[in-house]
């Protein structure tokens, strides 16, 4: 009799792991209050940045190039590819000094043997005229990266796992987890409905810790503003082959993407972010833009003169070392939890389910796996500076 796994959540996490564990022959059933994809989900968006600069951090560095392998896999395999490798460009508008996010990730990175491009100021505005001006001095560009069109991937992957076999239930919310003891056997619904299984996989994302309460020390949520433009006609022949950016982006928090064909920019902030889930429905107010415009008019000035249409909240499960939390939790079997994107899991998109499904499955990560032991930290792009 196959095993029957119960995945709470159908974001990146949860779809990810949903096909893996269904490539190993198990009977997989994804629950989700929906629309998938949910425009609640931090992995959903018209971009995700694609990127494996990490500062001084070799394991996450190697673990996003593999991730990036992943995505060109990804690419050859479906109708129309939706990452895009544009490069990744980290300037400054002070010279790049040993200590700084981008002087330890161009270390890094060239010791992988990617040959990233130094850029001084001339260089800066040569390559891309629409950055003249912003007192922009050093910084570098790494060819190997980019950004992906993140709802459209979460659809593909949904579509993937209905094909093979994955049984979805849209429209259910879990309530809480169904116990036998200290076992979780299952988890019932809101409308008050048992689903029972061998193993339920909690990949709720920001929602987890509100599903798993005994975790609220560990993982929390937090929200981040996202704001879309459309600049006017000529400013986008200017922006024209700029590809993802960030500005000073672990001081700042400000990074952004390429002018996508609909002419939309967006851009986002990858700091502290505010406590909790935000307003759930409305876009960020007029404070938020007024703080991204006045980053955008030092950096990009004509971006500005263009219309904000629209924005988002997106969310992270944060976790106490910035780490992913992907594991057993060894005081109630049967329950895997797979939380802890913390704004950067989505570029691991191909490499997750593998992760996932590894954990399902009794093995622990050792860095990723089940930890209480309360160490403090933070990934390396993110500022720590309120939004």
């Amino acid at each position: 009799m196959r095993t029957r796994h119960l995945i709470v959540g159908a974001g990146i996490f949860g779809l990810t792991a949903a096909l893996e564990l269904r490539r190993r022959g198990a009977q997989v059933v994804v629950l989700d209050p929906g629309p998938l994809p949910s425009p609640m989900a931090a992995s959903t968006d018209i971009t995700k940045a694609v990127r494996m600069d990490y500062g001084a951090d070799e394991g996450l560095t190697a673990l996003a190039d593999q991730a990036i392998v992943g995505w060109h896999a990804w690419n050859a395999r479906w109708p129309a590819p939706l990452y895009h490798p544009t490069g990744v460009l980290y300037l400054r508008r002070t010279p790049m000094a040993p200590g700084s996010f981008e002087w330890a990730s161009a270390e890094t990175v060239s010791r992988r043997g990617v040959a990233v491009e130094r850029l001084d100021a001339q260089a800066i505005a040569q390559r891309w005229p629409v950055l003249a001006g912003a007192g922009l001095v050093d910084g570098y560009f790494n060819p190997r990266g980019g950004w992906v069109a993140a709802a459209r991937v979460v659809a593909r992957l949904a579509d993937e796992a209905r094909a093979v076999g994955v049984e979805f239930r849209l429209g259910e919310p879990v309530r809480e987890l169904a116990m036998a003891g200290d076992r979780v056997i299952g988890v019932l619904t809101g409308a008050g409905a048992l689903l029972e299984a061998d193993s339920v996989v909690v990949a709720a994302g920001a929602w987890t810790p509100n599903l798993l309460p005994w975790l609220r020390g560990y993982l929390w949520t937090t929200s981040h503003p996202v704001l879309h433009f459309r600049p006017r006609a000529e400013v986008a022949e200017r922006l024209a082959g700029l590809p993802t950016w960030s500005l000073e982006v672990a001081e700042t928090g400000f990074y952004g993407f390429p002018l996508l064909p609909d002419g939309i920019l967006k851009v986002a902030r990858h700091a502290e972010g505010i406590a909790g889930l935000g307003p759930s429905v409305r876009a960020p107010g007029v404070a938020v833009e007024r703080a991204f415009r006045t980053f955008l008019d030092r950096h990009l000035p004509p971006v500005v003169q263009g219309p904000r249409v629209g924005g988002r909240w997106c969310r992270y499960c944060d976790t106490l070392d910035g780490d992913f939390w992907i594991g057993r939790d060894p005081e109630r079997p049967g329950l895997t939890v797979a939380a802890g994107g913390a704004g950067h899991g989505f570029k691991f998109a191909p490499l997750l389910g593998a992760l996932i499904a590894d954990a399902v499955e009794g093995a622990r990560h050792p860095r990723f796996g089940w930890r209480l032991d309360g160490a403090v930290g933070m990934e390396a792009a993110r500022a720590p500076v309120p939004s």
